[in-house]
């Protein structure tokens, strides 16, 4: 038995989606309703319970346009050159919502970065320690993401800055013994609401005991 409404429950983690030309650009968001997210986001699972996750909000002007400024110098080659191949409607479709978000980055009223105090393993034999690195940090950001979309707000997981993470780091001051790990616009989104994007059935991706051993 549960206490929950599941369907509300997963009507958010159903709808809760990558908001690139949907974000409002226009309408400030109040640092208040940010934290309130980041309160949320620091219930997550982490390892050892070690509260090493950090959040810079970007709202200063100049600082969102440099920040926006080396996000395009990556970002815009990499997606031009995918937009030529051939790829199917949803995959285009991604490309070009995924342009639009870096030519207007810089409008965004907040950006949200995601840190944690120290630097991920690097050697190959730590692939493990790499993979428990990063996963004290993402289910925090999904966590950020799900508290937004409840709250009106729209976000998009980016990495394209981190290629030019030094820069970013002495921008914003960011020591160089912590780690960036994504970087969030963040604003209210436009519209009413989402609907569900289409994916595979759940038997279909899942297989039982052995590789593509079906459960049905």
């Amino acid at each position: 038995m549960t206490d929950f409404d599941l369907n509300e429950i997963n009507r958010l983690l159903t709808t809760t989606k990558q908001v690139r030309k949907r974000l409002n650009l226009e309408q400030s968001v109040p640092n208040e309703l940010l934290l309130e997210c980041i309160e949320i986001a620091g219930h997550a699972p982490v390892g050892g319970n070690l509260e090493r996750n950090r959040w810079i909000i970007v709202t200063d002007s100049e600082l969102k346009n440099e920040i926006a400024k080396a996000y395009r110098s990556v970002g815009l080659p990499y997606l031009q050159a995918n937009q030529g191949a051939r790829a199917d409607s949803r995959t285009a479709k991604v490309i070009d919502s995924s342009i639009y978000l870096i030519e207007n980055m810089h409008k965004v009223p907040a950006m949200v970065i995601p840190l944690r105090l120290d630097r991920p393993p690097v050697r190959e034999d730590e692939a493990g320690s790499v993979a428990g690195y990063f996963g004290s940090v993402l289910p925090s950001v999904w966590s950020f993401q799900l508290a937004a979309r409840a709250r009106g707000l729209g976000s998009a997981w980016t990495t394209f800055h981190l290629a030019h993470e030094e820069i970013i780091a002495k921008l914003l001051g960011i020591p160089n013994s912590v780690t960036q790990c994504a970087l969030l616009p963040v604003a209210f989104y436009t519209g009413d609401s989402f609907s569900p994007a289409p994916r595979k059935k759940a038997a279909e991706v899942t297989y039982l005991n052995q590789w593509k051993h079906s459960l049905l």
